[in-house]
């Protein structure tokens, strides 16, 4: 997304990142075999290295690990600096 207004001079840059991790639960309870076994598992670690980041940016930490998932790299210019994110639980 982009918006600049010529009269001032400025411009604006965005993106709007949906992420869908449902599938993401106990594995004990859902009895998930095969590709939705994976699936979960895929899901389930991707959620863990997004609680990581929270947990770095949280504490100040002099280094985030925004590259231990893909979900975590490809938010991290909305997790860090003038980003701004929303969870919907």
């Amino acid at each position: 997304l982009r918006a600049s207004n010529p009269s001032l001079g400025s411009s604006l840059k965005g993106a709007l990142n949906l992420v869908d991790l449902a599938g993401s639960e106990r594995l004990s309870r859902s009895n998930a075999t095969g590709s939705q076994l994976k699936e979960t598992q895929a899901i389930n670690k991707s959620l863990s290295c997004l609680t990581d980041v929270f947990t770095a940016i949280g504490s100040k930490a002099g280094h985030v690990p925004f590259r231990n998932s893909k979900l975590t790299h490809i938010l991290s210019p909305a997790l860090s600096g003038d980003g701004k994110t929303l969870m919907m639980v």
